[in-house]
């Protein structure tokens, strides 16, 4: 993120007006082929936390002691409110009904153990009924799926399209699927069990072998150690599964996942493999190349499961999904899964987690992922920036070894499974993310995206129960302070945020419509900061340029991610870019975009520009030139 003319470090974009002197020479460049014509801007919500008014936070607390929020709290008012943020996206994490302790029995729904639960609400990757929605989100049990189809259309009604996760890796170890269609028969529902492996079983057997709960560790006990009618260190499973991490043993161990359990694509216990290969090549093939090819193929049963499942939501109008842990799963299942989905709609927007560098170009091109998250380069470097014994000069390495896939690549600095922005363990203050925030959101052309709280600073103090603080609770019913101050007794006003709360959520918002209303970012990019780190006095490894640019867009962006220093320094424009964008040599106004208050200017001089730059700590410029 970066620095500002309040302190807090706010984004100053500067327009530069060309005062005449444009060459009429056609821009010769080749821009990157991208499927969207503006930024994405995705907003992930834990859904149940968002709209919590409850501020007890007792750890391990039950839902009446500490409350949750509902479908219903994302009112008209809410979700104009986050669209207005710069958003054109919206992730309801934890949509799909998931194992949970609260007690919904009356409404025949069974109860689940908490033996195979983490935490009191449960994991929302540990689905328990792909063809309902999590009861803890209605205000009638009952009519939960009605109350989420009215969420679906109050969410396009406020002009956003939204997301829910689907789980390919594993299910809950306690899986009914009480709620599928007729015709369509649970996961494992006709598993040969005496089977360690069949290539139409949904589930790997461990046979002649019974489950047994993890031996617990470091003083964990379920529920905290409250009693339960239910929590007496048994649960039901003969024989017994594998676990959703691939854990073999008939008792995983209680760093395992073992509230889940892995399913099946036809990869057999020792690897090899129980379907089709894609055709060498078949990586340039477009959708429907990949839709004929497997149209005659027999695949395994869980792929036709999970074709069926994303088939049904989004028929009921979801716009999109993000796939837990895709890389766990074989790239031709997403070939098939991929092309299906946008057979059925080409716009849905497919997001997946892979981790591993080396798979990037195979879940993209044969998987036909849209987006990845950009986790272990980019935002890991940012993050070791920010906490002070980074150097960006690794950001430019990443841009280069990403190029090809650069828009396929998800920015984001927070989700559920990181370690909140301003936490002690990450920046530590509202203001030392923003330099790393502009970096994100303008450094390519791939999606941005923000976790809810993270726009006021939220920085997940609380114990919940199961895990730790630094990050919110995706296990237990909890509130989150900062984003409920935002909420203001649902009112969604900011009403009760501190002066600094509201001067970050303010550079959010400033920054995120930029984002998606400059042609620029979604152009070409260039470094510009290893020129200058090799010539240009005063500028270092604290600091970081690069210029992005459209036909008749330029922007240099500067930002210091430094909290304690300030620099002064004269930037240069090399020779070639001011080549690319036809400046010839004379002065460039240039004046503040995003706050309308400072002016100076750009010099081209022999070709070269140069900028002085007086940058503060946590300062950030995005400079605005326009044809």
């Amino acid at each position: 993120m970066k620095k500002s003319i309040s302190g807090i470090g706010l984004v100053i974009v500067i327009c530069l007006i060309v005062s005449g002197c444009k060459s009429d020479k056609k821009l010769d460049r080749t821009e990157t082929k991208i499927p969207s014509k503006s930024k994405i801007v995705i907003y992930q919500v834990f859904t149940r936390l968002f709209g919590n008014t409850k501020t007890a936070n007792i750890p391990w607390g039950t839902l009446d002691e500490n409350g949750v929020g509902k479908f219903s709290d994302f009112t008209e008012k809410a979700l104009n409110e986050i669209k207005a943020l710069g958003v054109t996206h919206i992730w309801y994490t934890g949509v799909p009904h998931h194992a949970i302790v609260t007690d919904y029995s009356d409404f025949g729904i069974p109860e689940d153990d908490p033996d195979v639960v983490k935490g009191r609400a449960g994991s929302p990757y540990a689905v328990k009924d792909y063809y309902n929605v999590n009861p803890d989100l209605a205000e009638q049990p009952e009519r939960r799926l009605e109350e989420f189809k009215a969420l679906i259309a109050r969410t396009h009604k406020a002009g956003l399209k939204l997301l829910i996760d689907i789980v390919p890796n594993h299910v809950a170890r306690n899986y009914e699927g009480k709620s599928s269609p007729d015709g369509i028969a649970p996961f494992g529902a006709a598993d040969d069990t005496s089977l360690a492996y069949s290539k139409h079983n949904n589930f790997y057997y461990i046979p002649e072998e019974a489950f047994q709960v993890p031996e617990w560790q470091n003083g964990y006990l379920p529920l905290g150690g409250d009693s339960h009618e239910l929590a007496d260190g048994q649960f039901d499973e003969n024989p017994a599964k594998w676990t959703g991490n691939g854990s073999r043993l008939a008792r995983p161990n209680a760093d395992d996942w073992y509230e889940t359990v892995k399913i099946n694509y036809g990869v057999r216990p020792d690897g090899t493999i129980d379907f089709d290969r894609l055709p060498q090549g078949f990586e340039n093939k477009d959708i429907k190349d990949h839709f004929n090819y497997w149209k005659e193929k027999e695949v395994p049963d869980s792929w036709i499961k999970f074709r069926d499942i994303a088939e049904y939501w989004l028929a009921l109008g979801v716009d999109g999904f993000r796939f837990d842990m895709a890389e766990m799963v074989p790239v031709e299942f997403w070939s098939y899964l991929n092309s299906q989905i946008k057979m059925k709609n080409n716009d849905a927007l497919i997001l997946a987690e892979v981790y591993q560098p080396q798979l990037y170009r195979d879940y993209i091109h044969k998987g036909k992922m849209d987006y990845l998250y950009d986790k272990v380069e980019l935002y890991d470097s940012l993050k070791h920036i920010v906490k002070g014994y980074g150097w960006t000069d690794h950001i430019p390495q990443i841009q280069k070894g990403l190029e090809d896939i650069e828009h396929h690549m998800l920015h984001f600095l927070e989700n559920h499974d990181e370690q909140r922005l301003t936490s002690p363990d990450f920046a530590g203050d509202l203001k030392k993310g923003n330099p790393a925030m502009v970096v994100s959101a303008t450094i390519s052309t791939s999606p941005t995206m923000i976790y809810f709280g993270q726009e006021v600073g939220e920085p997940a103090k609380e114990n919940a129960g199961f895990g730790s603080p630094t990050r919110t609770s995706i296990f237990d019913y909890i509130g989150v302070p900062h984003h409920q101050r935002w909420m203001n007794n649902k009112k969604f006003d900011g009403g009760q945020l501190s002066a600094e709360e509201k001067e970050l959520r303010d550079f959010y918002s400033r920054l995120l419509n930029f984002t998606i209303s400059s042609k620029a970012l979604m152009g070409s990019y260039a470094d510009i900061h290893m020129y200058n780190r090799g010539k240009t006095q005063n500028y270092n490894h604290r600091v970081l340029s690069f210029v992005r640019w459209s036909e008749n867009e330029k922007l240099i962006v500067i930002v210091n991610f430094d909290a304690s220093e300030s620099y002064t320094f004269d930037l240069e424009v090399p020779e070639h870019i001011v080549q690319q964008w036809h400046l010839i040599d004379g002065e460039y106004e240039l004046a503040d975009q995003l706050y309308h208050t400072d002016r100076t200017k750009l010099i081209v001089k022999e070709g070269v520009g140069k900028l002085n730059v007086d940058i503060e700590p946590l300062q950030s410029f995005i400079f605005y030139l326009e044809d």
